[in-house]
């Protein structure tokens, strides 16, 4: 359960490494927002979780409509920011 939180970890710091080069190079918070969106869209095509929490997302990911999935990925950027 550690490593596994330990690897959510690091994928949470790699969002946020990657957010924060996003807002330097001057892309406004709905751009990266609507990013964010795009590649849910493509971890829950395309990647099978690797860990609970990865699980969890994807559940979640796959119940939600669409408007519900844009405030996961908002909420995601934000955390991500704090």
């Amino acid at each position: 359960m550690a490593t596994a939180l330990k690897v959510f970890d690091r994928w949470k710091e790699f969002l946020g490494d990657r957010v924060e080069q996003a807002q330097k190079s001057g892309m406004s918070e709905d751009t990266i927002s609507k990013l964010a969106f795009q590649i849910g869209e493509f971890l829950s095509d395309k990647v099978d979780p690797e860990n609970n929490e990865e699980r969890i997302l994807k559940d979640l990911w796959d119940v939600a409509d669409e408007s519900e999935r844009k405030t996961m990925a908002r909420l995601m950027v934000k955390l991500v920011n704090k």
